[in-house]
């Protein structure tokens, strides 16, 4: 027998637009500021005439058009399950955080050849003093709005909301190490630390662009997000039905802040369709339970048990018990995750 468990009624659908309306308020917000402190980051070029300056501009850029991104990111997921996206647009997010990666590479590697054409073409820096006072600014400001996109990343949650904050932060970091170098330049007159300033800018960017497509590449690939699994597994544990003999063969699928688990539950061969069904339906409500604010699609195949489960049954009063207990099996990610039911079954 086999049930599939729908964890959302229609009162989730219009939570899930409230959501996602915030989301897109958000993103925007997020998208107006970058348009600002890019402009901001391009004056101070234009004053200065710092690579390093130029290096973080053009980054910036790369804010600018990921915003944009994952704005319309953001407003696909909210867009209802339909006939040819059964399990509806969320992957897209996926594609937003791997386009994100791939401009950041992009622009790594443009600082990168414009530092080297400055460490061939050096040239002196003017007006430091008010790069400074204008990359510093920009900084604070970053740092502002990471923060805030990554509380607001883990509350509603969103996975494209975070990774915008995480970049915008970092971006934050690389304004004030920025600051440091130019510091050093107005000090000493060491106008090669402004080159070396930006190859170094542009290692951390390749690096974070790396990141980023690493992730989007894992959620399109369906790997196995550990964390999410034995947060599963730990739920499921400390609720544990004496009746739930094992599971087995689970998987868990992302779809933007969305989950899809398959699993099989063994149960007393015995149970009538009534009595299993209402065993599903246990298991389903205390992922919804546990997870309140992501919509939970449960698929569950119920196998029956067999003799040799006796040996780790918990269920006492079993009438049909074959073997005598022997000891409870503790469930982790190494037997719920193979396709087959618990040692010795």
């Amino acid at each position: 027998m086999a049930a599939a468990l729908r964890s959302r009624n229609s009162f989730f659908d219009v939570q899930n637009h409230v959501l996602k309306r915030k989301e897109i308020r958000i993103i925007f917000i997020s998208l107006a500021v970058s348009v600002l402190l890019t402009a901001v980051k391009f004056l101070a070029w234009v004053t200065t005439h710092s690579v390093a300056i130029l290096s973080d501009a053009l980054e910036s850029i790369i804010n600018v058009v990921a915003g944009a991104f994952a704005l319309y990111s953001v407003w696909l997921t909210s867009r209802p399950r339909d006939e040819n996206h059964p399990y509806g647009h969320g992957k897209v997010e996926f594609f937003s955080i791997g386009f994100e990666g791939a401009m950041i590479s992009v622009a790594g590697c443009l600082i990168l050849y414009k530092a080297i054409q400055y460490f061939i073409f050096p040239h002196a820096l003017q007006r430091i003093g008010t790069g400074i006072f204008w990359v510093g600014s920009t900084g604070v400001v970053n740092l502002l709005l990471g923060l805030f996109l990554i509380r607001s990343g883990k509350a509603l949650p969103s996975i494209t909301i975070g990774g915008n904050g995480q970049h915008i932060l970092t971006d934050a970091w690389s304004s004030f190490a920025l600051i440091i170098a130019l510091l050093v330049i107005r000090f000493t007159g060491w106008h090669w630390v402004d080159p070396l300033a930006s190859v170094i800018l542009a290692v951390l960017i390749l690096r974070k662009g790396y990141k980023l497509i690493r992730r989007a590449v894992s959620g399109l690939m369906d790997e196995t997000d550990r964390q999410m699994m034995d947060e599963v597994i730990a739920v499921l544990s400390a609720n544990r039905r004496r009746q739930w003999i094992d599971i087995h063969n689970m998987r868990i699928q992302q779809y933007g802040n969305n989950y899809h688990i398959d699993c099989h539950l063994t149960l007393p061969y015995y149970y009538d369709l009534n009595q299993a069904h209402q065993e599903l339906k246990a298991v389903a409500a205390l992922i919804d339970k546990h997870f309140p604010q992501s919509e939970t699609e449960f698929f569950i195949h119920s196998d029956p048990c067999v003799p040799a489960c006796c040996r780790h049954c918990i269920l006492e009063e079993c009438p049909v018990r074959s073997f005598p207990f022997e000891n409870r099996i503790t469930w982790t990610r190494e037997n719920l995750l193979p396709d087959h039911k618990h040692s010795p079954c």
